[in-house]
């Protein structure tokens, strides 16, 4: 039965659990300015556009294109479809990403899955991009997973869970960043969230971004606990 209450937290691989997630999250953020952790933003940009993508799917509409821009931008262009859940789908979706990367780090099987996942749907949007910044990440992305999985398999180097916990983490934070820097510290018209209150008039744009940066903390914290939960 799952460990929900945590007793006798935390053993060797809790413990380890959590102290690579403080590490990345001390490494991300001393070199957040720095080109190093472009491609990792522009990956994070790339799920936050495939959320709207796989939302509009879903509620039956049109997908026609995709794009990621090299200033951390990005647009998805949809026809049809559920709109009052397309927007919201990109910052929320690209959380619930994060923490699913997060909790399938716990274990080489999941991260192998994961990873074969991540490596299927930049094959997808591969096809259907629209700018050559998002050609080139699927393309330096497919490489750089497909190396490390050889790696892992073919030699004595051990670091697909933790190349797979390091892109959860990074898109975790960089999604409540986002949802802080584009829909709350500063307001933008043509945000997500701005398109939503015009649907829901029951709050602003920066009303719904405090609400979708919560859920999107929620999506974070809760990686934690449910990891500690399946390393109990």
């Amino acid at each position: 039965m799952p460990n929900w209450a945590l007793t006798n937290c935390c053993q060797h691989n809790q413990v380890v659990f959590l102290a690579t997630i403080g590490v990345f999250t001390v490494v991300i953020l001393l070199l957040w300015r720095t080109v190093l952790l472009t491609p990792f933003k522009l990956i994070t940009v790339f799920l936050h556009e495939a959320s709207h993508a796989i939302a509009c799917k879903l509620t039956c509409g049109q997908v026609e294109g995709i794009q990621v821009h090299a200033n951390e931008g990005g647009v998805t262009q949809t026809r049809g479809g559920v709109y009052w859940l397309i927007l919201p789908a990109g910052y929320l979706g690209s959380s619930f990403w994060g923490m699913t990367l997060i909790l399938a780090s716990t274990n080489l099987l999941t991260a192998r899955i994961a990873a074969g996942c991540l490596i299927f749907a930049l094959f997808v949007v591969l096809c259907i991009a629209k700018n050559w910044t998002l050609r080139g990440l699927c393309i330096g992305f497919i490489i750089f997973l497909a190396l490390i999985w050889v790696l892992q398999e073919m030699t004595t180097v051990r670091i697909l869970r933790y190349v797979i916990l390091f892109i959860g983490v990074m898109n975790s934070l960089f999604s409540v960043y986002d949802i802080y820097d584009d829909l709350i510290s500063r307001r933008v018209n043509s945000s997500d969230a701005e398109k939503f209150a015009e649907i829901c008039p029951c709050c602003n744009g920066v009303g719904w971004g405090v609400i979708w940066g919560m859920i999107s903390f929620t999506f974070l914290c809760g990686s934690m606990y449910l990891g500690l939960v399946i390393l109990s």
